[in-house]
């Protein structure tokens, strides 16, 4: 399978989506698919407005049509809505190709936070850009239910997992967490305003709070909350040690999609306390490996009495390899629809009088 994945997120970002794909794409190529990788590393690129860590690709018109073409590919995947995923579905469109997108993002929720967007103008927006796809990749069948709502019906499941060797219980804390009061509840993600941390800062609650991660956020409530340790985006054996150190993951976000960090935060041992929303709905639910309730201090203190074994074995049902096969399975669809279409093609080109009907 020759297969051309787009997207507007990439290293040397951090964060779920990246390492979403970044893992999918190193497990395909494993199973000896030929994976082409357009991501912003390989333009010039400008600073996103307020997510400067976000690169924004610059491209001549007809470029990543070109670099589609080029790789003889089967099949489009488009993992995201910005410059490049536009570039690729209009090329697709234009060339009768169909492709595949993913939902990892909730756009609408996100810019209704930062910049008060009316939520309906980002679905319009949403529902034009999906529409056309063969397929829209998502996380969970909650967030299928929540796409079809707004008029996006052609939904693939698309779960996610985790990687138990890097992520499990039993590892050296890290330095940082010297000196400081137990219980240590951790959240983990981007400092932005749309992922709530603040309302787990304000909380109160015994022990201390550390946060990893980096975002636009970030210098305001480090000036706000002096008494919080923010450790800054950490990645590899620091993630996890950080993970394996803590006591509790506190996970404030209302508007994710699934929360990768949930998985990896619950394979270090640690139940998680969070909202009852989307995400820790889908990757915790009534598991036993985390307390869910709109009063989050409420949702802390009942779960610092949960077993850590109760989190390991929730975490231990999220596989990397059934995610990438319900995506290899999704690809595979789309290719098979091209194949058809060229069949088609080639038949209406060879008979006049089909061409002409």
């Amino acid at each position: 399978m020759k297969l051309s994945l787009v997207s507007d997120a990439w290293s040397p970002q951090v964060n779920g989506v990246v390492r979403t794909l970044s893992t999918t794409v190193a497990m395909l190529r494993a199973r000896g698919a030929e994976i082409q990788t357009i991501t912003p590393d390989i333009f010039r690129s400008l600073p996103c407005p307020t997510y400067p860590e976000i690169r924004l690709a610059m491209t001549l018109p007809g470029a990543v049509g070109r670099m589609i073409e080029a790789h003889g590919s089967q099949a489009v995947h488009i993992a995201t809505e910005g410059p490049l995923g536009l570039a690729a579905r209009r090329h697709c469109i234009a060339m009768g190709r169909p492709f595949t997108t993913s939902f990892h993002t909730r756009f609408p929720d996100y810019l209704h936070a930062r910049f008060r967007l009316p939520m309906a103008a980002s679905w319009r927006y949403l529902r034009w850009f999906h529409g056309p796809a063969t397929a829209i990749l998502v996380a969970t069948p909650r967030l299928a239910e929540e796409l079809a709502s707004h008029g996006l019906q052609r939904t693939r499941l698309w779960s996610r997992g985790v990687d138990l060797a890097q992520f499990r219980p039993g590892l050296p804390p890290p330095d940082l967490y010297v000196g400081l009061p137990r219980p240590i509840l951790l959240s983990v993600g981007r400092v932005a305003v749309e992922k709530n941390i603040e309302a787990f800062l304000a909380t109160p609650a015994p022990g201390s709070k550390v946060v990893v991660g980096d975002g636009p956020a970030l210098a305001d409530l480090r000036a706000r909350y002096p008494e919080v340790l923010f450790a800054g985006a950490l990645a590899g054996e620091a993630l996890a040690r950080a993970y394996a150190g803590a006591d509790l993951f506190v996970f404030p976000s209302r508007t994710d999609t699934f929360g990768l960090v949930l998985v990896e935060a619950m394979a270090s041992g640690l139940p998680v306390a969070a909202y009852p929303v989307a995400g820790p709905l889908d990757v915790v639910g009534d598991s036993g490996a985390g307390v869910l309730h709109e009063d989050l201090g409420d949702a802390i203190i009942a779960a610092l009495r949960i077993p850590r074994a109760a989190a390991l074995a929730q975490a231990q049902g999220f596989s990397w390899d059934a995610a990438v096969t319900q995506f290899e399975a999704a690809i595979l669809s789309c290719v098979e629809t091209y194949a058809r279409r060229s069949r088609l093609r080639g038949k209406l080109m060879r008979e006049p009088t089909l061409r002409r009907g």
